[in-house]
């Protein structure tokens, strides 16, 4: 069976982008990017504007306000071409033209359940807000990985990653500082009805 991750990189104030901002926030160091460069092979799971955006960056768009990608940004990008990925919309056309995309236009909910059932190895989600959001209010996430960069982008930032989510009680299971300044907390996700209504035991 499949494990799902969601993984998201995020400005310490929760938002997913900001205006201006390069990739990263331009703080990624030298342990951070080794640790992205030990990561487990791993299917990519994304909805149609994650797919636009990263597929532009493929093709060499640049990011609004930069000229050009840096090393790491490439280097990123580079590793999400030759990656396995999994893009669900109804709204975009067979067949993809990043390579190693794959189409599905049913309900990402159903789809990722019979992906994780019949499947093995690592799920992870890029980017995607509602898709998470989405896989997570099902129960189907395993895991749920927040690398936070030492930044507030409270007047630039994009994409409020939570805004929407149902309440959910989080157990740690790994956490980790980079470089002396970025910090990465992983848990293991449980979507709660309602509220506790006492102090945990």
């Amino acid at each position: 069976m499949s494990e799902l991750l969601v993984d998201f990189i995020t400005s310490l104030d929760g938002y997913a982008s900001g205006e201006g901002w390069p990739g990263f926030w331009g703080l990624e160091g030298p342990e951070y990017l080794a640790w992205l460069g030990e990561q487990p092979e791993v299917t990519y799971l994304m909805g149609a504007n994650t797919y636009r955006l990263m597929s532009g960056f493929a093709v060499g768009e640049v990011p609004e306000g930069q000229d050009e990608f840096r090393p790491e940004e490439e280097a990123s990008v580079d590793e999400l071409t030759r990656a396995s990925k999994v893009v669900f919309s109804s709204s975009l056309e067979a067949p993809l033209t990043w390579a190693n995309s794959t189409l599905v236009r049913d309900g990402a909910v159903e789809a990722v359940r019979a992906m994780k059932s019949s499947g093995s190895g690592l799920l992870s989600t890029i980017g995607s807000l509602s898709l998470c959001r989405s896989l997570l209010r099902a129960g189907l996430v395993d895991r749920f990985r927040v690398v936070m960069f030492p930044v507030i982008t409270g007047a630039t930032g994009a994409e409020r990653i939570y805004d929407g989510y149902p309440d959910v009680a989080l157990e740690m299971i790994e956490h980790r500082t980079f470089d002396g300044r970025i910090q990465l907390v992983e848990y293991k996700p449980r979507v709660l009805e309602h509220p506790p209504l006492g102090a945990p035991a």
